[in-house]
């Protein structure tokens, strides 16, 4: 089992090493590929990303924090994450149909 923390942010990976989640993989971009069955990913995927994970049987957990408009955009630290309840939250999601119109 590989932990996969996928992210460009030094404050999330600051937020989840004070989690006891240090020992993983840090990446700026997940290649579903690279996924395994029982991984577990941590990060902010989208959607198309999260199915891909799942798909391949492992774990998605989405760091979900929110943020007033002014802090939208910006490099965040682990403290301020923490200041505005960033959690760990964990979906599954899986591709239905491709919509063309």
């Amino acid at each position: 089992m590989t932990l996969w923390i996928v992210t460009r942010h030094a404050g999330a990976v600051e937020w989840l090493a004070r989690r006891g989640l240090q020992d993983g993989r840090i990446v700026p971009h997940l290649d579903p590929d690279w996924i395994q069955a029982g991984d577990r990913v941590v990060g902010t995927l989208p959607v198309q990303l999260v199915a891909a994970v799942c798909a391949r049987g492992a774990r998605y957990e989405h760091i979900s924090v929110r943020l007033p408009a002014a802090l939208r955009g910006r490099e965040l630290s682990a403290d301020t994450l923490e200041r505005h309840g960033a959690r760990l939250e964990a979906y599954s999601a899986e591709r239905t149909t491709a919509v063309d119109r």
